[in-house]
């Protein structure tokens, strides 16, 4: 009876000393803001948190100074608030200037990164935006199901919607450099009789600092051809990749991100189904920034 005693002594010890450890392990948050230029981070803040967000791009820079290499060009913005109602789980809501989005979404940190015991994060995020403008600016001659027959100007709630979701899998590297990489599925209830209702991408994200609090930033999108999924005979409109370098500026409450880019759109599903901009040439790059600011209750 001594013998099962003391094996269970020595069991317990040993199970408490490892669930110590565990718990001893201090999360490792790889970015300082949910957004880096126009692309989800897995960074989540701490429950009961607001934060509002100000995205901005100017117009392209192909013009040069005669427009302040388009600050005074045609722009898009959104506006956005998230809320953190318990841990590691946000929603959010926001409007766009272009289309005059109002996007609803939902993050979900399913791990964290720890430093030890799990090396990375991996996260899940989503939105459904809605259309607003006027049905005789949305057009005629849209796609709903099937090419089939369609009614001029009759557009319904549901040609209106379109959806995002990605899967995001985050590693931080030391102090100075943090990495991630994503998979999405873009799906737009109503696509022109070009375009295809679906698009799946690879998305890739990352900042380096170079001092305490700033850092270089980059984010790449690319819009994946897949035959099997595509309505079209051509590639014709097929949306190109965004390409995107800035610098990021951050306090305990504020993030502030600078950049160079090549989408006009903000919205993830935007960017993915009609980005047509070439980020090898100026006319196809813009500027713009990225603010985000934080409310602890």
């Amino acid at each position: 009876m001594k013998k099962y005693i003391l094996i269970l002594i020595i069991l317990g010890v040993t199970f408490s000393s490892s669930f110590a450890q565990e718990e001893e392990a201090d999360p490792v948050y790889a970015f300082n803001s949910g957004i880096l230029i126009d692309a989800q981070t897995s960074y989540i803040p701490d429950a009961r948190t607001l934060e509002f967000v100000i995205q901005h791009k100017f117009g392209s820079i192909e013009n040069g100074k005669s427009n302040l290499w388009g600050i005074y060009g045609s722009s898009n913005i959104r506006l956005g608030l998230n809320y953190v109602p318990i841990k590691n789980f946000q929603i959010g809501a926001g409007i766009t200037k272009k289309n005059m989005y109002t996007d609803f979404s939902a993050k979900w940190k399913v791990l964290q990164q720890k430093t030890s015991g799990m090396p990375i994060s991996f996260t899940l995020f989503g939105n459904v935006a809605i259309d607003g403008r006027d049905a005789d600016l949305i057009g005629t001659g849209q796609v709903v199901d099937t090419k089939g027959q369609t009614l001029p100007k009759y557009i319904d709630f549901n040609d209106r919607l379109s959806y995002f979701s990605q899967a995001m899998v985050t590693r931080k590297f030391g102090d100075w450099a943090a990495l991630q990489a994503a998979a999405s599925f873009t799906h737009y209830n109503m696509a022109g009789w070009d375009y295809n209702h679906d698009v799946v991408g690879l998305h890739f994200s990352g900042r380096i600092k170079f001092s305490p609090q700033g850092s270089f930033i980059f984010n790449y999108d690319k819009p994946l051809k897949i035959d099997n999924i595509t309505e079209q005979y051509t590639w014709d409109t097929h949306a190109k990749e965004n390409v995107s370098v800035g610098v990021e500026f951050f306090t305990f409450t504020h993030a502030f991100q600078i950049y160079v880019g090549s989408a006009q759109g903000i919205l993830p599903q935007d960017m993915m189904m009609y980005n047509q901009n070439d980020w090898t040439n100026k006319k196809g790059l813009a500027i713009g920034f990225t603010i985000t600011r934080i409310w602890m209750f």
